[in-house]
């Protein structure tokens, strides 16, 4: 930052603790919030001398953000997620136990309410793809099974779409949801996923090219698990040796969720097989 008068000094100290002191009435919590925010929005300007034209820039680049979302596009949470932010209150909030299945940000395809499926179901619909055939586990962190607790899976094609981004399909596919039998297990028939970028089309796609970042997510499964009294997982497994794993545009990867996809002995599919670890509900909250 460029040496300042020490009137302007002055200036920006006063300017600082004003804001501050103006959020001295809200309620604990949101009073924490807001005058560390301002501290550090003030620092920030402050350190990198930021300039009208730049501030201006800042201003325009959230009001594209704010007018290219719609019910079925969030780009602030785009933003969130190519920022790393999304990927860091997830493990703030998720990964206090760690000897549970790490876990991984949402994504903005899952659907509340996905089709009920009987285990062993082929969730593909049919699509192109190069078949795999899951078999899942659920424990607790002493490694007994958890039964009937509830699985949602979800993922994209071998092009790298959602069934929501195809409003030519004839209803949900590649997405399901099972529960698991009295040892704990489901087992689905899938095919294998594939990278693919999340829309970047607007400002935050912009921000990528401009910085030289690319927009892809390694190729992944979702999964969402929840079970009487056990926290709900949310996390992804990333396909060993895939693209991306190194360079996750929204740093969802993290080494234990990468996982094999291994051909079996004739060739004709992949198999999945892994053990998703639940936390007790009372162990995991903040």
């Amino acid at each position: 930052m460029t040496d300042l008068p020490e009137e302007t000094r002055e200036a920006v100290d006063v300017l600082t603790a004003e804001v501050v002191a103006s959020f001295d009435d809200a309620p604990d919590r949101l009073r924490q919030l807001t005058q560390d925010l301002v501290r550090h929005l003030h620092a920030f300007v402050l350190d990198n001398d930021v300039t009208q034209e730049e501030w201006r820039f800042a201003i325009d680049f959230l009001t594209r953000a704010g007018h290219i979302t719609t019910d079925v596009r969030q780009e602030f949470i785009l933003l969130s997620d190519t920022l790393g932010v999304s990927s860091l209150v997830d493990i703030l909030s998720n990964s206090r136990t760690p000897e549970s299945t790490p876990s991984a940000v949402l994504g903005p395809f899952y659907v509340e309410g996905p089709p009920e499926l009987p285990d062993g179901a082929d969730i593909s619909g049919g699509l192109e793809g190069e078949p795999v055939q899951a078999r899942i586990a659920v424990t607790d962190t002493a490694g007994r099974p958890v039964a009937d607790a509830v699985v949602d899976v979800w993922q994209s094609n071998q092009d790298g779409f959602y069934d929501v981004q195809l409003p030519d399909l004839d209803g949900p596919v590649l997405r399901g949801r099972l529960r698991t039998d009295d040892a704990g297990r489901i087992t689905f028939t899938t095919i294998l996923p594939s990278p693919y970028p999340i829309p970047d089309d607007g400002p935050v796609g912009q921000m990528l090219a401009a910085t030289g970042r690319h927009p892809m997510r390694a190729p992944h499964v979702h999964f969402m698990i929840a079970a009487e009294g056990k926290h709900t997982l949310i996390t992804q497994l990333f396909v060993e040796g895939g693209e991306y794993l190194d360079s996750d545009t929204v740093f969802g990867v993290k080494e234990p969720i990468i996982v094999p996809f291994p051909a079996d002995g004739s060739g004709t599919y992949r198999t999945l097989d892994f053990t998703f670890v639940l936390a007790d509900a009372d162990r995991s909250s903040r």
